[in-house]
């Protein structure tokens, strides 16, 4: 075997460092969540608890991409909170096409025939969670759900919605970012382009964090709440894994009061 002389010289990490690298990111972003947010995450907390507390749903809608993922994440999971409902609109999920998807996501008026389908109004409160914070389906969705009179929880990157040109084309029209819209945002700290790790002699940069972020900040809002909620002495149904003993049996306590009010279930 020969080597190129004029071959430039590059140290590629192997995975062990790679590891620690990407790691050691996610790490500190979440550090920073949870340094930074946690005001929000307790006002938030507190609004979800009231809804709770009044037997109404919290609604999520993660539209764009991997962002689905968010609401998911919360739906259904165990140690999830049962008034969770999440709008896993078919539209922007990657199982209908990685392209189609995007090409959604960037299409005006699809956000507000998501909410007016669901038949959220006054008194619902929607949890909004993006990546970015900026498509357009998202922001329709945001803005539709405003003028039917929900209170909004945000859940997006600031710094990327800020970075992002008014021209992206997959900005909404009227170019506003999903924190200038709701009623309250937490910050996911996801830097400009979501991938965080660069290897020499690699051109792109590889190793998405805003899946961690989004989980994070989701979970740490739920957990949240449910301690609002015992605060104030309410036990409330909470999902059990069905895998785990007794799960099915916990869970059935509850599944008719639910059923056919979240409409995922």
């Amino acid at each position: 075997m020969t080597t190129d002389p004029t071959a430039p010289d590059l140290t590629v990490p192997d995975p062990a460092a790679l590891a620690s690298d990407y790691l050691g990111t996610v790490t500190d972003l979440m550090g920073r969540i949870r340094a930074e947010e946690e005001s929000a995450v307790s006002e938030a907390a507190g609004l979800l608890a009231d809804q709770i507390a009044q037997d109404r749903l919290i609604h999520v809608y993660g539209p764009g991409g991997h962002s689905n993922l968010a609401s998911q994440e919360v739906f259904f999971r165990a140690g999830g909170l049962m008034h969770v409902s999440a709008i896993l609109d078919e539209g922007t999920l990657l199982s209908g096409g990685a392209l189609r998807s995007m090409a959604i996501e960037r299409t005006p008026g699809y956000g507000r025939i998501v909410i007016e389908d669901n038949q959220l109004g006054e008194g619902d409160l929607l949890i909004l969670v993006n990546a970015y914070g900026i498509n357009t389906a998202l922001i329709d969705a945001a803005l539709t759900a405003k003028d039917r009179g929900c209170t909004l929880i945000g859940v997006s990157s600031r710094e990327h919605a800020d970075s992002t040109a008014p021209e992206h084309p997959a900005r909404h029209p009227s170019r506003q970012n999903l924190h200038d819209v709701v009623d309250l945002h937490i910050d996911t700290k996801v830097p400009v382009g979501d991938a965080v790790i660069g290897i020499d002699g690699v051109a792109e940069r590889t190793g998405a964090v805003s899946t961690f972020a989004n989980a994070f900040a989701m979970n740490w809002l739920m957990m949240s709440t449910v301690a609002a909620l015992a605060e104030r002495g309410i036990d409330p149904p909470i999902w059990r894994s069905g895998n785990a003993p007794g799960g099915d049996e916990a869970n059935g306590r509850f599944i008719e009061t639910f059923k056919g009010r979240v409409r995922s279930l």
